[in-house]
């Protein structure tokens, strides 16, 4: 959990990393098999690409210690909840079936697919114990977000706060929402600074569902993909595991004016 600034790393295509290293080599007056070996020896890897966005929220310092604070140390008598959605999932079937590992070879699936309908994955995460609350459905508006808050609601023991942990999404902040909170006390939101995503650790638990189960998958249907989600929450909630928050507030806020200088020069 010490991701600073959002990062996604992207592969060029296989052509331009030829062309750079044929450009090189032909400025520099050696061979492109040169190139290769002094890019390895330094450890440079041109095909890849790592992107970035630094929070400009001019509340960023605010919003950051509010939520650690919640993450580090929760109120007593409360639940603290990272929640978001995980909007147009697709039912994705392969064309053909493919093959299950063995030994001496990896599993194999077809690089085309038919697409049998999306979902969108509601998920609140308990930060105390790792268990997840979701649910499916099939848009992503203020209409399905209260249907959500009202599903934890009813979840949640009586006489607990919640505090929610979530994005800036306009979803979360309609006035039907607003009107909904402002009748139901006992919720407290907390929302993370813009560009800030990393900050909400349900993020973590959507990358494992889709590495663990959504990714590699093939749905005939969209009940198939929705069931599937559904006992791979069970699954986990069977033995829940929570995510433990390391990064400091002082270190972050000491990344981010770093990352800001420089952005500036």
């Amino acid at each position: 959990m010490t991701q600073i600034i959002e990062k996604t790393t992207q592969s060029k295509p296989a052509n331009a990393t030829h062309w750079s290293r044929s450009t090189m080599a032909r400025e520099a007056g050696i061979s492109e098999s040169s190139v290769g070996r002094i890019w390895r020896s330094h450890g440079l890897k041109p095909h890849r690409v790592t992107s970035f966005k630094v929070s400009n929220d001019p509340l960023f310092a605010d919003k950051l210690e509010a939520i650690v604070g919640l993450y580090l140390n929760p109120p007593e008598h409360a639940l603290v909840l990272s929640v978001d959605e995980k909007s147009q999932i697709q039912a994705l079937d392969r064309t053909q079936p493919g093959l299950p590992m063995k030994k001496g070879r990896g599993a194999t699936m077809t690089h085309d697919y038919k697409r049998n309908g999306t979902t969108t994955l509601f998920a609140a995460l308990n930060v105390a114990s790792g268990e997840v609350y979701g649910l499916c459905q099939q848009k992503h508006r203020h209409q399905e977000w209260l249907r959500f808050l009202r599903m934890i609601d009813q979840a949640v023991p009586a006489g607990k706060e919640i505090y929610l942990i979530c994005d800036n999404y306009s979803t979360h902040k309609h006035e039907r929402v607003q009107r909904w909170l402002e009748k139901h006390k006992r919720f407290h939101v907390r929302f993370t600074p813009t560009s800030a995503s990393w900050l909400n650790m349900v993020e973590r638990f959507f990358r494992d569902i889709t590495q663990n189960r959504i990714r590699r998958g093939a749905f005939q249907d969209l009940e198939q993909l929705i069931m599937a989600i559904g006992e791979y929450i069970d699954g986990h909630n069977q033995n829940p595991k929570p995510f433990i928050w390391t990064a400091k507030t002082t270190d972050i806020l000491e990344k981010v004016t770093r990352a800001r200088v420089v952005l500036n020069k």
